[in-house]
């Protein structure tokens, strides 16, 4: 598997456990997103980092039982330093399901994967 759909992978379980059960470490989760991050989430509302962070912050445990499936994951292109992922994210809490396409673009640094820029658009 490329390093950029395991990173897809590791962070949706990542998310998973920190809003679903309150596990893992905040700061290692935001340290998986660029300082520069950028997100135009399935509502359409625009967020950066430090709202990213201000979200987690608040948010940990806060979907108990949350579930995050991944799949269709597709290199749209990939660069001496990045790629750019599209991926299928089903997310089910309490018995409703919500199903979104998402677009990553990725920076490597060094050995780190990067989350720079994601949009989300849900499947109609």
């Amino acid at each position: 598997m490329n390093i950029w759909f395991k990173e897809v992978i590791d962070a949706h379980i990542a998310i998973e456990q920190w809003l679903g059960a309150g596990l893992g470490e905040r700061e290692a989760l935001l340290a998986r997103f660029s300082d520069d991050y950028s997100m135009i989430a399935l509502s359409g509302a625009q967020l950066d980092y430090p709202a990213l962070c201000g979200f987690f912050s608040a948010s940990g445990g806060s979907r108990q039982g949350l579930v995050i499936e991944v799949d269709n994951l597709t290199l749209l292109d990939e660069w001496q330093h990045g790629a750019a992922v599209l991926y299928r994210e089903t997310q089910t809490l309490n018995g409703s399901t919500t199903v979104r396409w998402s677009t990553v673009i990725f920076r490597q640094k060094g050995d780190n994967v990067l989350w720079r820029h994601l949009q989300e658009t849900g499947q109609a």
